[in-house]
């Protein structure tokens, strides 16, 4: 299945940027890119998304990544046959999700080091994971408004 090399680019490129961040920087350093307006800072993410920590949830957290990383895997095996680009946004966030739980499961927290804003106007500091999640998510919403209901049409047209 084509669409899992991508689910294997995003792993591996996650996991080699966040054992680069872990081994070259200091917790909680920060090293201008582009001036202010982009940063590598390491921060360490023990909550669920943007840091947001409910106390003692994580256990239940991780086996929710676990059982949604499985659905998105059995959803990528059940749409092998439609459109490439509604295979490659799931095969994003299924890198994402799995980069993330390795984190998680290993290391009981997330590297970060993606920071982005303007003063002290910033966004939350992320890492590649929760990039390939999101460009997934939007590329899926993207083309399931626009492509999938206009399959869906024609099929229902053949019946």
């Amino acid at each position: 299945m084509r669409a899992l090399v991508y689910t294997a680019l995003i792993v591996v490129s996650d996991q080699v940027t966040k054992y680069l961040v872990r081994h070259n920087l200091e917790l909680h350093a920060t090293i201008p890119v582009m001036g202010d307006f982009f940063r590598l800072t390491y921060v360490e993410n023990s909550g669920i998304v943007f840091g947001i920590k409910i106390g003692g949830a994580l256990p239940f957290f991780t086996a929710l990544s676990i059982a949604a990383t499985i659905l998105i895997l059995y959803y990528l095996y059940r749409e092998r046959a439609s459109h490439p680009g509604i295979r490659i946004s799931l095969a994003l966030v299924l890198g994402g999700a799995i980069g993330n739980l390795i984190d998680r499961l290993v290391f009981g927290q997330v590297v970060d080091f993606l920071d982005f804003g303007v003063g002290k106007y910033r966004f939350f500091v992320f890492n590649v994971a929760d990039s390939a999640v999101t460009v997934g998510v939007a590329l899926f919403l993207l083309l399931t408004t626009f492509f999938y209901p206009q399959r869906q049409e024609a099929a229902g047209k053949k019946t």
